[in-house]
């Protein structure tokens, strides 16, 4: 019995040392993680620390509790898992603003005045100068400022500068001469008029911002429609009339002198109504920030206006429209003599508008020329003043030429209106021909004819940069006379609005004139013998009409 009981716990001892074993085995072994050293340096100080193998740089800012500034960066990066020995380093970037007040200088602009003695100053505007406001950056790292200088990073305009104008007499000596109806120009922004004598010359509207795309008399002179420069961001130009009969010393009148009809973006076209002094048309573009600056709707719009200052809402007569061969350029218009009749002018054709059905009937085609730029062809045009002939510039395929559209011949021609043919009356013109029809004009055998005037290329051949000379000759192209400037001056620059007819006799033996622009200066010259006389002498006139 001893026995047995001896066996039995000896058995028991086992099993259960040997369940003791069985779960020890299933318990894996305690391990200590390994730490590595590591040095922070933050705020100047130097930290040792000690972190288990695998913490990264962020982990290491948490053991010392320390937050990171938006400008703060710390080296290496804060996700960069650190090896032994490692160097952790915070830096503390900070940025102080300073702002500066700073005096714009203001501009001096002198404007010529031919109606002041030789350098005679007149104060027109007393200058005053701006203030601008600058903001300035500096930045600084753990205390040391690590930018070079100041860095601009905002610039305010407090007070915009106001420039000084001051008006210089230009007066030259050139001998006054009687003129018929008045000459109205424009000449650095602003627009004169000289009436019976170019002794008598006066300033009608002196805002200097007159940008030259539309300048048009009424019928009987005594509005003017023009276009000035805009100061709205995205807008080219804004539509403007002005009346010509005001009295300066009636404030009333002063005021309603400058009517703004509001149309912008005016390139192309815009007239008066013949025979109205209060009812317009215009063609309008959109702008581009690409050259030319436009793209043309080549539509025909038309509003009334009356001189307290109101407009009518617009009337379409022409839809936009593509406007043919390098319709992104846009198409020009012009009223004949008489009236009646619209033409159009475009790089691809020439005809007239169907005001009744609104669209164009075109009369001749036109070869476009291809410029290889951002800038179109468009053949000049005039009408008789007959009103049954369009004498147009037309641009031939010459022979030999690999491309008809490079071709450099042009010519002038008759364009007889109802299905009429084409008549060329001269042939290398030059592409900047511009043709001008005369008033109808009696002959001394009491024949009632008129004149073409054109601008002649020097070298047909590269009318484009060429200079051209006046030239004036009969209706069916006889009797060319070449007047305008002497040979051994430089030519005309070739602009389209070039010159203008006088709309009578200058003397007693019936002789016309026509007021042309050279060198930026307004000349007359006699169409009969050539007589040629300086009326200004400043080189800032742009424009001129004669009526």
């Amino acid at each position: 019995m001893g026995s047995y009981l001896s066996n039995q716990i000896t058995q028991a001892k086992f099993a259960i040392t040997l369940l003791i074993l069985v779960l020890a085995a299933c318990n894996p072994p305690e391990t200590t993680q390994d730490l590595i050293d590591l040095t922070l340096i933050a705020d100047g100080k130097i930290i040792n620390l000690e972190l288990p193998a695998g913490s990264t740089v962020q982990q290491v800012l948490n053991q010392v509790n320390l937050d990171l500034n938006p400008l703060d960066r710390v080296e290496p990066p804060e996700f960069t898992v650190l090896g032994k020995g490692a160097n952790v380093r915070l830096v503390r970037v900070a940025e102080e603003f300073e702002i500066e007040q700073v005096v714009i200088p203001y501009e001096q602009q002198i404007l010529r005045n031919e109606s002041l003695p030789v350098d005679e100053e007149v104060l027109i505007q007393k200058g005053k100068s701006g203030l601008q406001e600058i903001t300035y950056r500096r930045l600084y790292e753990d205390g040391i400022e690590i930018s070079s200088g100041p860095i601009a990073v905002k610039s305010v305009i407090i007070e915009e500068p106001i420039p000084e104008i001051r008006m210089i007499g230009v007066q030259t000596p050139f001998i006054p001469i009687a003129i018929p109806g008045r000459i109205v120009y424009l000449r650095d922004g602003n627009v004169w008029m000289i009436e019976g004598s170019t002794a008598n010359r006066k300033s009608m509207i002196t805002t200097g911002d007159l940008d030259g795309r539309i300048f048009s008399l009424s019928s009987d002179g005594s509005w003017l429609l023009f276009t000035r420069r805009s100061s709205v961001e995205g807008r080219i130009n804004e539509l403007w009339v002005a009346s010509l009969n005001f009295e300066e010393d009636n404030a009333l009148n002063s005021e309603r002198q400058l009517i703004d009809l509001e149309v912008a973006n005016i390139i192309h076209f815009a007239d008066w109504i013949p025979g109205s002094n209060t009812k317009i048309i215009f063609s309008t573009v959109e702008p581009r920030i690409a050259p030319p600056g436009w793209q043309a709707n080549n539509d025909l719009l038309g509003l009334t206006f009356s001189d307290s200052g109101w407009t009518t809402k617009w009337i379409t007569l022409l839809e936009a429209n593509s406007g043919g061969v390098y319709g992104w350029w846009g198409t020009n218009f012009l009223w004949s003599n008489i009236g009646e009749k619209l033409a159009y002018n475009r790089a691809d054709s020439i005809g007239e508008v169907d005001f009744e059905n609104g669209t164009l009937t075109t009369t001749l085609e036109i070869l476009p020329y291809q410029t290889h730029s951002d800038w179109a062809w468009v053949p000049g045009i005039t009408w008789g003043p007959d009103g049954n002939v369009l004498y147009a510039i037309e641009h031939l395929s010459k022979p030999g030429t690999v491309s008809p559209e490079e071709s450099q011949e042009f010519g002038l021609a008759a364009v007889l209106l109802g299905g009429g043919p084409s008549i060329n009356l001269v042939s290398q013109t030059g592409m900047f021909a511009y043709p001008l029809a005369s008033p109808l004009q009696t002959k001394i055998t009491g024949e009632i004819d008129y004149q073409i005037a054109y601008l002649q290329a020097i070298s047909p051949d590269q009318s484009e940069t060429s200079r051209y000379r006046l030239v004036v000759m009969d209706r069916d192209g006889s009797n060319r006379n070449t007047l305008f400037p002497p040979e051994e001056s430089a030519g005309l620059e070739p602009i389209m609005n070039w010159g203008a007819w006088s709309p009578t006799p200058i003397d007693t033996n019936g002789s016309y004139a026509m007021a042309i622009l050279h060198q930026g200066n307004l000349w007359l010259v006699n169409t009969i013998d050539g007589q040629a006389i300086q009326v200004t002498g400043d080189g800032l006139t742009t424009r001129v009409i004669w009526k």
